[in-house]
């Protein structure tokens, strides 16, 4: 079970990385320890794919995920939206238990719940 980019996903991940003057640079997805419901989301552009990453490609897009984050990310959806808080990259994560009210921080299924803003 991979991940998946939304359109809108691809086409913002497209639009950013022909600003960039390198072309090697692949977009990297990552989950951290922090974050008010025990993980975070973290994105970054990185033209150095290292040995235990896995390469994920979709609609046109190579996304680079760690070893450690896979795991955490698999089956999840990547999208972007615009609303009225502004812009951002959305992870629609199966693995989930739950999220903060911000949707950055995640507790993962089998750790049971997550901070008090869960649910919001």
């Amino acid at each position: 079970m991979g991940m998946e980019v939304t359109e809108a996903a691809a086409e913002k991940i497209q639009g950013l990385l022909e600003k960039e003057t390198n072309e090697a640079l692949h977009l990297r997805i990552f989950v951290s320890g922090g974050g008010c419901s025990g993980f975070q989301y973290g994105f970054t552009f990185d033209e150095e794919v290292k040995q235990d990453d896995t390469v994920v490609e979709s609609r046109g897009i190579k996304l680079l995920v760690d070893a450690m984050s896979i795991d955490l990310l698999k089956g999840s959806e990547i999208d972007y939206q615009s609303s009225l808080q502004g812009e951002s990259f959305v992870i629609r994560n199966p693995n989930a238990g739950s999220t903060c009210g911000c949707g950055q921080s995640f507790t993962p299924a089998e750790s049971g719940s997550g901070c008090a803003n869960a649910g919001y």
